[in-house]
């Protein structure tokens, strides 16, 4: 498992992470009275945030993708 995720990419990636994580449990938006909805986005949040933890981003493996500088 190569990183290729660059650190731009992770600090946008763990900024939204964490904001998705939150934001149904803090904001009180319409949107998330779905339940679906109030758990789905911060299970999304947790993917972004893993990856930005991991510097690895299996959809970019997949796509060829490397924002990552170097190696």
């Amino acid at each position: 498992m190569t990183a290729n995720v660059g650190n731009l990419d992770r600090l946008a990636r763990l900024v939204l992470g964490v904001v998705l994580i939150l934001a149904p449990f803090v904001l009180d938006l319409a949107i998330f009275a779905n339940p679906l909805v109030k758990w789905g986005v911060p299970v999304v949040g947790l993917v972004f945030a893993g990856t930005a933890l991991v510097r690895f981003c299996p959809l970019y493996a997949i796509l060829g993708i490397r924002t990552r500088r170097g190696e």
